[in-house]
């Protein structure tokens, strides 16, 4: 869809605001047309000495009740027309967020968060221009234009008419390449801006980091040759927009040299009045706006143009996860992996091959396994961040693509590895899917993370800014945190993706003997928890070994340490870290 499709739409959504805003500007260019007719004419009776004493009086009184009601008539029209706008640039804005809230791990993969921040800011702000300043500029400059047009070659006189409008071919001929200009550096500068805000964005997120091997005067250097960039490609757009103004100046300067000459031979020969040449004179004047308009609207198209095609790919891009579930129930019952493959999107290597589990209500499953072995992709597919190539989950016996997504997350709480806070207080984030939560309810579940004693011991307790990601926390006061999150709601599947990496041995048992009790306290709560470290799951009801996306071993704790493979390598290599580290 083009940018102007686009707008076509818009403006016959709104046609309302529009059509008022065009009519008031009509009116505006009706009364300024007639201004200077009027002033042509006062300037005849008074030459003649036709009109004096009252009469002049009145006519200078109609011709200030003219300028109070262009007056008023602008400002109505722009209360009309910018809230429209205004509207389209909120709409930009919510379908941008909304999309991007609904984009799979794969997009954003793909995808720079300086570039949709920026898309959602200077692309935005250059289409609501287009919709509101453009659309302004370009009826109300035009509609002047052909009135004063008409009324030079109509009604004042034909000749004067023709010999001003001789240069305007050579000024349209100035417009198109100016505007072509226009186009290619705007849409530069809108992608330099877009790789400084990324800068921006990476270093701020990163500043620890980047404080930590002592690189900030190289962030700092590279900062400044991209805001030197983004200045430079801003010039250059601003600089071919400055260029309308000489080909507008030269172009009326000669067609008002060219009246002035026809004019005075026309005024020697008696053929005209000074009257005539001065409202003709006036209309010329009058031509100013629209030339300059032609050249404002132009540059905001062109800008607008450059923004649409960026954005609008991001807005029509395909979802990679379709919600097309009509499923009316919640998903309940047991869980089944039946054959399941999955690879990566551009990746050769299956993550998963193969993979066939049944997790019942109440049950609680260990996933374990080396390093890209596929832990966390199992997880992913259950919570449809990406679907499989081969074979199928099933919740209560109907494929999870069948239930809506928001029926099948919500269903779900899902506490990963890295855990995202939000910059609100510790009690908003653990209640941030349950706001109605009361403060007995968050300090109880706070107690069963074993995070309660922590907040407990910060000055404002749980009322404690946690900051920006929650920077003030330490990554295992992070995690606890996001299970108390996640343990609020009762939901009937938890899913821990190595969710207790940084907390301690001894804090670990803690958590996972409160999960045992809870999971007595609620019916039909199964747990999935996924850990490099054994004994997170040694009291699972099932463990699954997985090794190159597949499942090589399966049991409870003691069958697999029976079996003497990989698991029982494993158990003993971190029973004997955990007595050195006591040691």
């Amino acid at each position: 869809m083009s940018l102007y499709r686009f707008l076509g739409q818009f403006i016959r959504q709104h046609w309302r605001a529009y059509f008022s805003a065009a009519l008031m500007l009509f009116f505006v260019a009706l009364l300024t047309v007639l201004i200077p007719r009027k002033i042509g004419q006062t300037v005849d009776a008074i030459v003649m000495q036709h009109m004096r004493g009252d009469a002049l009086a009145k006519e200078l009184l109609s011709l200030a009740l003219m300028g109070m009601a262009i007056y008023v008539l602008r400002v109505g029209w722009r209360m009309q027309l910018f809230s429209a706008s205004y509207r389209l640039g909120a709409l930009l804005r919510l379908r941008l967020y909304q999309r991007l809230s609904v984009q799979s791990p794969a997009f954003f993969q793909a995808q720079r968060t300086g570039d949709l921040m920026a898309l959602g800011t200077n692309d935005a702000d250059a289409i609501e221009l287009a919709a509101g300043e453009a659309a302004l500029a370009g009826f109300d400059g035009a509609t002047t234009f052909i009135l004063v047009i008409a009324t030079m070659l109509f009604v004042v006189d034909w000749r004067l008419a023709v010999a001003a409008l001789l240069p305007f071919p050579l000024m349209a001929w100035a417009f198109m390449r100016i505007t072509q200009r226009i186009h290619d550096a705007s849409k530069m500068a809108l992608d330099s801006f877009s790789d400084l805000n990324d800068h921006v964005q990476e270093s701020i997120a990163g500043v620890r980091t980047l404080r930590g091997l002592g690189l900030e005067q190289k962030h700092a250097q590279t900062f400044a040759q991209l805001a030197q960039v983004a200045a430079d490609t801003s010039l250059q757009a601003q600089r071919w927009e400055a260029a309308y103004e000489p080909a507008v100046g030269l172009s009326l300067t000669t067609a008002g040299a060219l009246s002035l000459c026809v004019g005075a031979y026309l005024v020697w020969q008696h053929e005209i009045s000074i009257g005539v040449l001065t409202a003709f004179t006036m209309y010329l004047g009058q031509l100013i706006w629209p030339m300059f308009a032609a050249g404002w609207v132009f540059s905001l198209l062109e800008r607008g143009k450059a923004a649409w095609e960026r954005l609008h790919p991001v807005l029509d891009q395909a979802l990679a996860i379709q919600d097309l579930g009509a499923h009316p129930v919640a998903p309940k019952g047991a869980l089944v992996f039946e054959n399941l493959s999955f690879a990566y999107p551009n990746q050769q290597k299956m993550a998963l091959q193969g993979i066939n589990l049944v997790i019942t209500p109440g049950q609680t499953i260990g996933i374990v396994g080396p390093t890209g072995a596929g832990k966390s992709s199992l997880i992913r597919l259950l919570l449809r961040q990406f679907e499989a190539q081969q074979g199928g989950v099933h919740w209560g016996g109907v494929a999870i693509a069948d239930y809506r997504l928001s029926d099948l997350r919500s269903a779900m709480n899902w506490v990963p590895q890295e855990a995202f806070l939000f910059s609100a207080s510790i009690a908003a984030n653990i209640a941030l899917a349950y706001p109605e939560a009361s403060r007995e309810q968050i300090q109880e579940v706070a107690q069963l993370a074993a995070i309660h004693e922590d907040i407990m011991r910060f000055p404002e307790g749980y009322d404690t800014p946690v900051g920006e990601r929650g920077v003030t926390l330490s990554g295992g006061q992070k995690q606890r945190l996001a299970i108390a999150r996640a343990l609020l709601c009762e939901r009937a599947l938890l899913l821990l993706d190595d969710a207790l990496s940084a907390v301690d041995a001894d804090t670990e048992s803690r958590i996972l003997s409160h999960l045992q009790n809870l999971r007595g306290q609620r019916d039909c709560f199964s747990t999935v928890i996924v850990s490099h470290r054994l004994s997170a799951v040694a009291q699972a009801d099932h463990i699954i070994v997985l090794r190159d996306g597949c499942i090589v071993e399966q049991g409870r704790h003691e069958d697999l340490l029976a079996n003497g493979a990989w698991y029982l390598r494993q158990w003993q290599y971190q029973q004997l870290e955990a007595s050195l580290e006591c040691a």
